[in-house]
Parts: C-alpha cells; sequence; structure tokens
C-alpha cells in the first residue's frame, strides 16, 4: 500500500485545487482543464476569434514551470526529442479536435464526472474504448521510434517562452485578447490559479500522474498504481462539490457541456487513441515539457494550433452540441490516428 501513498496524494490535492479554482471563479467543473485552457491561451494570443474563450490561463503555466523546478531539484530535467515531432504535431492536433468534441480533456473528464455530469460518464466509456485501440496498436509493434538527448538549452525553450509569455501578459495586457462574457471570462484570482498550477505540476512531474496511462496500464501489465490518482481525483472532487453545494447529477444542465451522447463518445475515444500514441494525455504532455521533452512540447504546440483551427473553423462543440463541421473534423481525426497507426507499426526485433 506504500506504493500508493504518493499517487493517491496527488490526487487527493488535485481534486481539492480543482473544486477550490472553481469556487474562486473558474467555469463549473473546469477547476484545471488541458483542452480547455490551452484553447484559452489561444484566444488570448489572438490565434483564434471566438470572443468567449480568450484568456491566458496562469494554471498552465504552473504546470510547466512547476514540472521543471521538479525534476530540475530531483535531477531529472534531461531533455530528449527527435521522435516523429510533425507526426507528434498531427497526433495533438487530432487529440484537441476530439476534446474540443467531448469539451474537456481527460482530467476534466473526471471532474465532470465528480460534479455529476453523467455525459462525461458516457465521454469515459469512449476514451477506455479509444485507449483500448492504441494498446492493440501497443501490442503489435507501435512505435514513434526512438528520442535522442539534448542539451539543456534546447529542452528549455518552451518551458522558459511560456513563462516569459505569462511574463508579457502579466505587464502588457493590451496586447492580448479577453473575454467579457462566457467561460473565458470566468477565472480564479491569478496568483491562486498560478499556485494551484506550480502545486499540481510538482506532484504530477513527481508521481507521473495520467489519466490515459492509469488505464493503458491496467490492461497491459495490471498496474493500478496511475488508477489509484485517477480515483483519488474522483472521490475528492465528489466529496468537495457535494460540501459547496455544486453537485448535480444528471445529463442537462451542466455546466459547459452538451448530452449528445454518441459524439460525447467518439470524441473522448479519439482523445483516448492518439493519447496512447502519444504515450500520454494531454495533463502528461505539459509535464514531460517541464522535464525537457521537446517531442512533448511539440504536441503540446500541435494541440494549441488544433484549438485555434477548431474555433476558427466552426469546428468545436458548445452547450448546444456538436456542429456538422465538428462531426466531420473527429471523422477525419480518426482517419489521421488510424493512418499513423497503420504505417508505425514495426516488425517484432526491428532496430528502433
Amino acid at each position: 500500500m506504500k506504493k500508493y501513498l504518493g499517487i493517491v496524494l496527488t490526487g487527493c490535492a488535485v481534486g481539492a485545487a480543482a473544486v477550490v479554482l472553481t469556487l474562486l471563479g473558474n467555469p463549473g467543473n473546469m477547476g484545471f482543464c488541458i483542452a480547455c485552457f490551452l484553447r484559452d491561451i489561444a484566444g488570448a494570443a489572438k490565434l483564434h476569434s471566438a470572443a468567449v474563450v480568450q484568456y491566458l490561463r496562469p494554471e498552465i503555466v504552473g504546470l510547466v514551470i512547476g514540472a521543471m523546478i521538479a525534476a530540475v531539484a530531483a535531477k531529472e530535467f534531461k531533455p530528449r526529442g527527435g521522435s516523429a515531432p510533425a507526426t507528434r504535431f498531427a497526433l495533438g492536433a487530432a487529440v484537441m479536435v476530439g476534446a474540443l468534441m467531448f469539451l474537456g480533456c481527460p482530467l476534466r473528464m473526471v471532474l465532470r464526472i465528480g460534479g455529476g455530469d453523467l455525459n462525461a460518464v458516457v465521454g469515459l466509456v469512449g476514451f477506455a474504448a479509444g485507449i483500448l485501440c492504441g494498446v492493440f496498436a501497443l501490442n503489435r509493434g507501435f512505435s514513434l521510434k526512438r528520442a535522442y538527448s539534448l542539451g539543456k538549452a534546447e529542452g528549455s525553450v518552451l518551458p522558459v517562452g511560456l513563462a516569459l509569455l505569462f511574463v508579457l501578459w502579466l505587464v502588457q495586457p493590451g496586447l492580448f485578447a479577453f473575454s467579457e462574457s462566457g467561460p473565458g471570462s470566468m477565472a480564479a484570482p491569478v496568483l491562486a490559479a498560478l499556485a494551484a498550477g506550480l502545486l499540481v505540476g510538482v506532484l504530477a512531474q513527481r508521481t507521473r500522474l495520467c489519466m490515459v496511462g492509469g488505464i493503458r496500464d491496467a490492461v497491459l501489465f495490471r498496474d493500478f498504481y496511475l488508477l489509484a490518482g485517477f480515483a483519488a481525483i474522483l472521490a475528492v472532487t465528489l466529496v468537495g462539490n457535494a460540501a459547496a453545494g455544486r453537485l448535480l447529477f444528471g445529463f442537462a444542465g451542466q455546466p459547459v457541456a452538451h448530452t449528445d451522447g454518441v459524439w460525447n463518445f467518439l470524441g473522448m475515444a479519439l482523445v483516448g487513441w492518439g493519447s496512447v500514441l502519444l504515450g500520454g494525455c494531454p495533463l502528461r504532455q505539459l509535464i514531460l515539457t517541464g522535464e525537457g521533452n521537446t517531442d512533448s512540447g511539440i504536441t503540446v504546440l500541435g494541440m494549441i494550433v488544433g484549438a485555434a483551427v477548431c474555433h476558427n473553423f466552426g469546428l468545436a462543440s458548445s452547450a448546444d452540441g456538436p456542429t456538422l463541421a465538428g462531426k466531420i473534423a473527429v471523422g477525419i481525426g480518426f482517419a489521421v490516428v488510424a493512418v499513423i497507426t497503420v504505417t508505425n507499426l514495426q516488425k517484432r526485433g526491428a532496430a528502433k
């Protein structure tokens, strides 16, 4: 049981931080959402023009910098990269298409369930189905080939660049877009959001917290270590929302969510499949970026560009449901992920 202590405490901290951030002003059931927050950052940087989702989320900055601090302190800041960067960029964009169909990343999926949103349970089933597709590929030799060691300066570019963007946002806010209504206008105080991100970044780096990894490892290795963190987030969120009077079980009337079960399922299936091929969920990609992994940094850039494309071309869902263009985009996303899967199956014993 000692093995599980760290991951369970991390899950408890993430769940508690998410509830507190929501109480302090973040959108409902969105104390943390990697997909939604990267979308908001894309809007703040004027990469898309959707006025209701434009805000440079301090939580994302905190996650990456917190992970970097923890990695440096533990002598685990070991920059690596060069493992199919263009393919990872495309997979990051595809994962974002699925997430914005569902309206949330795997972490927000758990937080939504913890708020009583039954649409997210449908998403969870789809997420698990997508992970099983990815596991099937792994069992048949899927690989994006090896990464190579890089200099520390190379691994620092994306974390430091994000930190500098945040400082610029603080000192020259007029350069950025800010939502005046909608989810982008709802935010916890900057210092509280940054502190929560730093805390979760440190803890997630030390424990390898990953929503995708939990189900993948349980299926492949019968290892339930990461799933314990998943369960802890859900338990604390349920208790916290109940205590705050924000627990609402049902499908209709959930914050920043829609009730189309088919597309909630398919959106998260795309997220699950793509994330297994990438080696981790969107949260894990941010943490790896903080550790100096440039492949994960490129994946995050793919997600940001994917979010911009989704909102510039009407692919993202809303509380009213998915758009026709969004449905077509998810279909294209599945085709892209399938092609990447098939073309990267390695023969047993082949050189890496």
